[in-house]
């Protein structure tokens, strides 16, 4: 990044101090910490009306350390039990340990973790080293009436691994993130559900050297959140990666799954399809712990060819044409590309200001072409067979020039890639001078999109001094993900809320789906059963009174199982 010409604000850079609440709350790398350049930071300054000045002090750092007096109400013998089975080094009850295996990445989160605010910790900390282990602590907690929550790489934006109900939380990274076993002739892993998302990529980039195959292969599977995630928080939350365009979404990718419930194991086999009856594998897949616990699962793989990566990058003059160019292009059947993202113009302004684009001879070249205040950014890059790659890329080139696209070459595509994984770092960097960052998405055809964007906008910048950045990604041939990243200065959690709320209303009213790839936990499990209708959420209850009859799988909220009638927001009529 290059140097401010003017005044810089002091950011804070520092390791976060041990056991502290900003070592929960700081996005992925202690070490790494990611600041405005200085565009943006004259943006922000512009936006919310304010001056160097404000940004002299910083607030709610999160630098004390984690202290609090909830109790354990787990019994000593209870507590006994669970050590025998898992041993003494694999089970924590101090504060730190509990109050970071409950809470994600949730705003709501953070502002509670910046304020010292502590609750709905679990009383324990389990280490589970095997299935077997997880086997008898789920038959134990069952006729203890012990809630048990799992928490992988905490990533979660739906309070989805908050322990509502105390009991256990089950960290499965420490010991189940192994692969089980490489088939390069059906071209699957199976893995342990702890793996994380580098941990498995590494391990079938290598596959030649680790296992002896004769390929190198990949997941397909890399969301934002891949450094920090794990392989079975991906599958339970129905979950994306930035690459899904191309390779499918994680229940386009699993085969088969190994669960431990309350009533027994569920395994299902891992043919790549089948007419037997409803698929038990989708029942699964999205139950974000909520049925059972989720300890292994066998992946589709592929081979891995990044010779074959062909960035491409467009500017275009308004929302709709590159919304009508990226329609074309997935209804084309010339392929799919790996990425394909379009960024409004509000985003693109953002875009052009965070990757240094603003000012540039590139900049001066846009607006003497006529791309000015409404232009829009496209960008993306190509994954497969090198064939098939060179001519998606034509065709791509072809439709976007027939919309009105300008070529940039692949240089911003490439500039996108290089920050994908170290964007959320900012986040912390500007709520240390209360300016926040959140996010939300939903799914969309065609044909409702601009409905869906322009009355969700509304709602965002019905709030003075509030930056709406909106993007389509994840595309298919009938609709995408519609992304809204609201950028607001704010610091009070009841106004959050109560914001948060509308713009959850905004997306239920509109007509889109509540969540594409993020999952509902318990933050919105108050509009799940207003999205999909009553008497499909009585299927869902019927299935959590088979599989978890005594409700202490996850209980407090999550998938609105087991919420009260005055919770539920219905933004739109109930079906």
């Amino acid at each position: 990044m290059k140097p401010y010409k003017g005044f810089k604000p002091e950011y804070f850079e520092e390791v976060p101090p041990k056991n502290s609440y900003r070592s929960i709350f700081k996005w992925g790398d202690p070490a790494y910490n990611k600041v405005p350049n200085e565009n943006l930071y004259k943006l922000i300054k512009e936006t919310f009306g304010m001056t160097d000045e404000d940004f002299k002090t910083t607030r709610e750092l999160g630098l004390e350390e984690v202290k609090f007096s909830e109790p354990i109400s787990l019994s000593p013998e209870q507590l006994a039990f669970f050590e025998k089975l898992v041993g003494k080094e694999n089970i924590k009850t101090d504060s730190y340990t509990r109050l970071k295996s409950s809470y994600g990445k949730t705003m709501y989160d953070l502002l509670r973790l910046r304020k010292g605010i502590v609750e709905n910790v679990p009383d324990a900390v389990l280490y589970p080293r095997n299935d077997e282990e997880i086997e008898k602590i789920v038959a134990y907690c069952n006729e203890h009436l012990i809630p048990v929550y799992v928490f992988g790489g905490g990533s979660t934006v739906t309070r989805g691994t908050e322990c509502t109900k105390e009991g256990i939380a089950l960290d499965l990274k420490k010991h189940m993130n192994k692969v089980i076993a490489l088939n390069e002739i059906d071209q699957t892993v199976t893995v342990q559900a702890g793996i994380s998302g580098p941990e498995l990529e590494d391990s079938l980039n290598r596959a030649p050297e680790l296992f002896g195959a004769k390929e190198r292969y990949t997941s397909g599977h890399l969301p934002q959140s891949f450094e920090y995630s794990v392989v079975g928080g991906w599958v339970v939350t129905r979950g994306a990666g930035q690459n899904s365009t191309y390779y499918g979404k994680i229940e386009d990718l699993v085969l088969g799954q190994k669960y431990v419930t309350p009533v027994g194991i569920i395994q299902s086999d891992s043919f790549p399809a089948k007419a037997t009856g409803p698929s038990i594998d989708q029942i699964m897949i999205g139950s974000e712990g909520a049925y059972g616990i989720l300890t292994q699962v066998t992946l589709k793989i592929f081979k891995y060819r990044p010779e074959n990566h062909l960035r491409f990058s467009f500017m275009f003059r308004d929302w709709e044409s590159a919304q009508k160019a990226s329609r074309e292009i997935m209804q084309e059947e010339c392929g799919k590309p790996s990425v394909i993202r379009i960024s409004d113009p509000e985003e693109t302004e953002v875009a052009m200001r965070l990757y240094g684009l603003t000012g540039t001879p590139l900049d001066t070249y846009l607006k003497m072409r006529g791309y000015k205040e409404k232009k829009c950014l496209m960008l993306g890059f190509t994954d497969g067979e090198r064939g098939y790659c060179k001519n998606l890329l034509k065709n791509v080139k072809r439709i976007c020039k027939r919309n009105g696209g300008l070529w940039l070459t692949g240089y911003p595509a490439k500039s996108w890639e290089k920050g994908r994984f170290t964007d959320p770092y900012l986040r912390d960097t500007l709520q240390d001078f209360g300016i926040i960052i959140d996010t939300l998405e939903c799914a969309v055809n065609w044909s409702n999109m601009n409905q869906v964007y322009e009355e969700v906008r509304a709602f965002v910048k019905s709030r003075p001094q509030t930056i709406c950045m909106s993007h389509m990604s994840h595309l298919y041939p009938q609709g995408a993900n519609l992304y809204f990243i609201f950028i607001a200065r704010m610091t009070e959690i009841d106004e959050f809320v109560a914001f948060h709320r509308g713009i959850l209303d905004a997306i239920q009213k509109s007509g889109a789906a509540m969540s594409h790839h993020h999952g509902i936990g318990k933050l919105f499990a108050p509009w799940i059963e207003g999205q999909i209708g009553k008497n499909q959420m009585e299927v869902f209850k019927a299935l959590k009174k088979h599989f978890d009859p005594n409700n202490i799988m996850n209980p407090g909220g999550t998938l609105g199982l087991d919420i009260g009638d005055e919770e539920k927001r219905f933004a739109r009529k109930p079906w």
